[in-house]
């Protein structure tokens, strides 16, 4: 479809007719292209012109699956409303689909997002000079650095770690694996809480593969990983509502607003209730790789 075309004027009149700077115009952009990777993935085949509500309806609920904030998803709909009344100025258009579509409901907010400066926060108030520290420090960096939900994250297993290639194996909800990339910060964490902490821990058995482990060789809790983020925010007078899975937000939303492909991060994310009805195209694993390493924080 010449989507290309109509984005292309698009940039033009934004740069000519709004005098927008070139910030601002890119954001516009990026709206409009995540709309279009939607439709690519969806292969729905389907010029600016056949684009109906329910489909634009549809990009929302995906994008909001993703874990992308209200307020992020807001602005989605702002630029491509932008983009829509540009094709009704310039006649392409006769009906503007974008007219009954509805910002997200406050009321069901989705948990706070953590920008990259309240995770650098956090992560610096853990004590150091305990190995309690020195574990929590790891753990956190790998749950931002791979988007894991909290249970992924107490499951993750030194034998799953695949280091020389970037990746760790993941297992999710219905026992269903996945490769996530890793980035050099979380990968350096976790060497250092293996070869200073762990190594000199009294394992329980059948404890021997757990990456992360109590003070007693223990599997960690869901419980446990939710008290030491809960503390960490109080300890840094931190007033958002926050959670383990507050990271795996952040991790999707900083993915998504860097210009990663959505597509990408759905893969690292493990979201495969988006895409019930079709059978989901596996991404290049060098791709999602790349996805992180130009667009993660903290690569």
């Amino acid at each position: 479809m010449n989507w290309k075309i109509y984005i292309h004027g698009f940039k033009s009149f934004l740069a000519l007719e709004k005098s927008l700077s070139a910030n601002s115009i890119e954001a516009y952009l990026h709206d409009v292209e995540k709309l279009v990777q939607f439709l690519d993935y969806k292969k729905y085949n389907l010029s600016p012109k056949e684009i109906e509500l329910t489909h634009l309806q549809e990009f929302l609920k995906w994008i909001n699956e993703l874990g992308m904030s209200a307020h992020s998803q807001a602005r989605i709909i702002s630029g491509i409303k932008g983009f829509y009344k540009y094709l009704l100025l310039e006649n392409i258009l006769s009906t503007d689909a974008t007219t009954l579509l509805e910002a997200p409901k406050l009321g069901r907010k989705l948990p706070d997002t953590l920008n990259l400066q309240e995770i650098n926060r956090i992560i610096d108030a853990i004590d150091l000079s305990t190995p309690e520290g020195q574990r929590n420090k790891a753990m956190l960096e790998t749950i931002y650095s791979c988007g894991l939900r909290v249970s992924e994250l107490v499951n993750l297993k030194i034998s799953h770690l695949y280091f020389n290639d970037g990746f760790v194996k993941v297992t999710g909800k219905g026992d269903k694996e996945r490769l996530v990339p890793i980035g050099s910060v979380a990968i350096k964490q976790i060497n250092i809480y293996k070869e200073e902490v762990r190594c000199h821990i009294n394992i329980k058995k059948d404890n021997e593969d757990y990456l992360f482990l109590n003070r007693r060789g223990a599997k960690l809790t869901r419980v446990m990983v939710f008290t030491i983020i809960k503390q960490l925010a109080f300890k840094i007078g931190l007033k958002k509502h926050i959670s383990p899975h507050t990271f795996r937000h952040s991790f999707a939303t900083h993915l998504i607003e860097g210009g990663a492909d959505l597509r990408a991060v759905q893969e690292m994310l493990g979201h495969e209730s988006i895409t019930t009805t079709e059978i989901y195209t596996h991404l290049d694993r060098d791709y999602l790789r790349q996805a992180i390493i130009q667009f993660h924080p903290r690569s």
